[in-house]
């Protein structure tokens, strides 16, 4: 794994590479090496290995998404500061199958170092608001989901946020026994 700093020197190399062919007059040439530039330094802002990650994730293959991300070994000299974010966004999904606490640590480092895409944060915040609820923390999870429904512009999440308020309404009605008084035992007691 590269660190970050090593993908613009080698564009920063490219670039001079470049000028020197068109002062050369091998424009073509340059033009070429300015344009593979442009991958280096679209390298240092996406990082190949979320991308791959991320195309992996979409055919619901975790085990090759969390192959790709195990091969950037120090994500803080490797990524920028967003990169983090979605690395850390993307460990949470990948663990929330079968680790709550764990994933609740990833998502709460993705949301503090930031998330890019306004619905990507959202669903952060929305998984953080489903671990909350299962840890009986009501007050926290409405409020994430409140701000994971501000997120949602687009819509895309509308569904599971509304399943999420109707398990929570769900939750918080009380248990009501029409016609009987106390438990199904006390009863049997009775009669």
């Amino acid at each position: 794994m590269y660190n970050k700093i090593i993908k613009l020197i080698i564009a920063a190399g490219i670039i001079a590479y470049a000028v020197y062919l068109f002062t050369e007059g091998y424009i073509g040439n340059g033009i070429m090496l300015i344009l593979l530039s442009f991958i280096f330094i679209f390298l240092y802002f996406k990082n190949e290995f979320i991308l791959l990650a991320f195309l992996r994730l979409r055919k619901q293959d975790f085990e090759g998404a969390k192959k790709w991300l195990n091969k950037i070994k120090n994500p803080e000299a490797a990524l920028v500061k967003k990169q983090q974010g979605y690395y850390n966004y993307l460990h949470g999904l990948m663990v929330s199958q079968t680790n709550i606490n764990e994933s609740e640590r990833y998502f709460k480092k993705a949301i503090q170092l930031g998330l890019s895409m306004d619905h990507d944060m959202a669903m952060a915040k929305l998984n953080l608001s489903g671990i909350a609820f299962s840890k009986r923390r009501k007050q926290e999870a409405q409020k994430l989901l409140s701000e994971a429904q501000k997120l949602d512009k687009q819509g895309m999440l509308t569904d599971q946020i509304k399943m999420m308020k109707d398990n929570m309404k769900r939750a918080q009605a009380p248990n009501q026994h029409y016609g009987a008084s106390g438990s199904i035992r006390a009863q049997k007691r009775r009669g």
